[in-house]
């Protein structure tokens, strides 16, 4: 079933859709490029594009479940996968999700529903209480998820989580498996990107959300942080950053300071030579030729996809694919409902 909405504007050719973040906490944005004449016309900008919204089976609306935060999609053999969170109803906050996954043989139309991918860490873990937002990556035969996590309130009488803004800190963890049917399994030090201890840098309370690429034979791996000195005001004002590793177990390293600013969920994607992003807060899209220093192509956008993920080709093992198909599963809540479906980008030359 088609949806009555579309979104129209302009902007690279691409496929694109996700949130990112706002301004600094003590940090300052990567250097712009100065001449965007000039990135735009490297980056190809294309005519309007359209984007249309249908509703799919199997992960679509449901009676029992919540599932929101869908991974980007990789294909194996003739399967497309997808990993998300899902919850009881009427529970639609990830804070209280487990990661699943779904195949799909029909470009996304289509879901079957195959079972949960990842549960809850140890007593005592980062990720104890909640998982949630994952990401996929292919590299050299196996599957890695990175995924957020969070324990209970530390100090809390009940165990519980609060879901406050002082002390319920977030990571990102990594798991790994042979095939993308799992079992996935934690590394030993699975707690790949924890938060700053530094109270003004952007991500010294979330750290969220990852999304990945390979460039330059190394795992770079893009995270939304808010700052703790923010507060209650924080989900406004998350950055996205980005660590690098020489595999993907990690260590990582983070770079020096946050990317863009005005953002919420991640979403980026290799495009002519460089890193394209979109930022949700300030509907703009971005990209950087080196995948750091970010400048704005086109701002002021409308009705774009809900925390969005892309078939991205790229992460598949070994994908030498110099375009990407203009699909992927995005989120819609609403009332106590979270669901998710399908988008295309049209009119858009890759």
């Amino acid at each position: 079933m088609k949806i009555k909405y579309k979104a129209t504007y302009t902007y690279l050719p691409v496929t694109i859709m996700a949130i990112l973040l706002l301004y600094a906490c003590g940090n300052k944005i990567s250097k712009k490029t100065e001449n965007k004449e000039e990135i735009v016309n490297e980056t190809k900008k294309t005519e309007p594009v359209n984007f249309s919204y249908s509703e799919v089976t199997g992960i679509g609306m449901d009676p029992k479940y919540n599932r929101r935060d869908p991974s980007d999609i990789i294909k194996v053999g003739n399967k497309y996968y997808i990993w998300y969170t899902r919850m009881d109803k009427p529970i639609r906050s990830g804070y209280w999700g487990t990661i699943w996954y779904a195949t799909s043989e029909d470009e996304g139309h289509t879901w079957k529903e195959q079972g949960m991918a990842l549960g809850l860490g140890a007593e005592g873990a980062f990720d104890n209480h909640s998982v949630f937002t994952p990401n996929i990556l292919v590299y050299k035969g196996k599957y890695y998820m990175y995924y957020t996590g969070v324990q209970p309130t530390p100090g809390n009488p009940d165990k519980k989580f609060e879901g406050n803004s002082t002390t319920d800190f977030t990571g990102i963890g990594v798991a790994v498996a042979d095939s993308p049917d799992g079992l996935f399994k934690r590394l030993p030090n699975n707690l790949v990107i924890p938060h700053s201890e530094v109270p003004s840098d952007f991500d010294s309370y979330r750290v969220d959300d990852a999304s990945l690429l390979v460039r330059d034979g190394k795992i770079w791996l893009y995270y939304k942080g808010r700052c703790i000195e923010h507060g209650k005001e924080g989900p406004k004002r998350t950055q996205m950053g980005v660590a690098m590793a020489s595999q993907p177990e990690g260590p990582f390293q983070k770079y020096s300071k946050p990317l863009i600013e005005k953002g919420h969920e991640v979403l980026i994607w290799n495009q002519n030579g460089g890193v394209a992003s979109l930022a949700s807060l300030s509907k703009s899209i971005h990209w950087a030729k080196d995948g750091l220093d970010f400048t704005p192509l086109e701002e002021n956008l409308t009705t774009i996809p809900m925390a969005p993920g892309l078939y991205r080709p790229h992460l598949e093992n070994g994908n030498k694919a110099s375009k990407i198909p203009g699909w992927g599963i995005s989120m819609m809540q609403s009332d106590g409902e979270a669901h998710l479906l399908r988008y295309e980008i049209n009119n858009i030359a890759f």
